[in-house]
């Protein structure tokens, strides 16, 4: 996994804890199986967000999409 991608996964875990929504809640509101969420959230999987993820995502968090993406550019290391 990328440096981006784990950035996207933590920015998406940490705004869905502040709503103090499960896994299975965020799942609900995204028409995704709750599975695939903690997929996602488990660093031992392959899972990942992608550009269609990151827009239903900020539907469902009333944001902008590049709300989940770095100011700046990230080292890969």
């Amino acid at each position: 996994m990328t440096n981006i991608e784990e950035f996207v996964i933590q920015k998406v875990k940490a705004m869905r804890m502040e709503r103090k929504w499960s896994q299975v809640e965020l799942a609900d509101y995204m028409n995704l199986s709750p599975s695939f969420i903690a997929d996602i959230e488990n660093p031992k999987r392959r899972a990942k967000y992608n550009l269609n993820h990151l827009n239903v995502l900020a539907k469902v968090f009333s944001c902008s999409p590049k709300d989940f993406l770095p100011n700046a550019p990230l080292n890969d290391e």
